[in-house]
C-alpha cells in the first residue's frame, strides 16, 4: 500500500507540476514572478493578514489531529491488531491522510511549498528523542525549529538580498538525505 501511495503522489505531482507551469506562462510578469518566488517557498513578505487564517484552520485541523493520534501507536501495529483493539484501520487512515493534506495545503497556500521540512523533521525528532517511532509532538517541534533556523540563514547569509526559505531547507534537507544514503549504503 505504501508504494501505491508513493506512485499516486508522484503522478499526482507531475500533473499538477504542468498545471502550474501553464499558469506561469499564461500569467503576467507580475504575477509570473510573485509565483515564481512562491513556487520556491517562501516567508518573505507575509504578514499578518496570512497568518490569521491560517493559525484558525490550525487550530481547528490541528484539534481533529490530536484525537486521532492516539490511535496511530495501534496502526503501526498493523490493521489486524488495530481492529483488535477496536480502530477501524481504514477509515482511521483516510481521515489522517486528509487532515494531513489539508494541513499541508493550507500551510503551502500562505508560503509556498517549503520542501524537505516534513521528510527531515520527524527523522531528526526521532534519531534525538531515541525511540522507534515518530512522535507528532518532537516531530513538529523539530519541523519548527528547522524552519525558524532555515528562515534565519535564508535573511542573513547574502544580507540585504533575502532568499526563499525553500533555498535553503532543499540545501539543508539534500545533503542531509545524501549522508543519510551513505551512512546506511556503508552499514550494509
Amino acid at each position: 500500500q505504501g508504494l501505491r501511495l508513493i506512485i499516486v503522489g508522484i503522478a499526482v505531482s507531475a500533473v499538477l507540476a504542468s498545471v502550474n507551469t501553464w499558469l506561469v506562462i499564461r500569467a503576467d510578469l507580475d504575477d509570473a514572478i510573485a509565483a515564481a518566488v512562491w513556487g520556491a517557498g517562501t516567508l518573505n513578505g507575509l504578514g499578518w493578514s496570512q497568518v490569521g487564517p491560517v493559525l484558525a484552520v490550525s487550530i481547528v485541523i490541528g484539534s481533529c489531529l490530536a484525537v486521532l493520534s492516539r490511535r496511530l501507536p495501534m496502526l503501526e501495529m498493523g490493521d489486524d491488531a488495530a481492529r483488535a483493539l477496536g480502530v477501524r484501520a481504514e477509515p482511521t487512515r483516510l481521515m489522517l491522510v486528509f487532515l494531513g493534506v489539508a494541513l499541508i495545503a493550507m500551510v503551502t497556500a500562505a508560503a509556498g511549498p517549503i520542501s524537505f521540512i516534513a521528510l527531515a523533521a520527524p527523522q531528526l525528532a526521532r534519531r534525538l528523542t531515541g525511540t522507534s517511532s515518530v512522535a507528532m509532538v518532537p516531530a513538529a517541534c523539530m519541523g519548527a525549529l528547522l524552519l525558524v533556523v532555515s528562515d534565519v540563514v535564508a535573511q542573513r547569509v547574502f544580507a540585504p538580498t533575502q532568499l526563499p526559505v525553500g533555498v535553503v531547507t532543499v540545501s539543508v534537507g539534500g545533503a542531509y538525505f545524501v549522508w543519510l544514503l551513505a551512512r546506511e549504503g556503508r552499514k550494509q
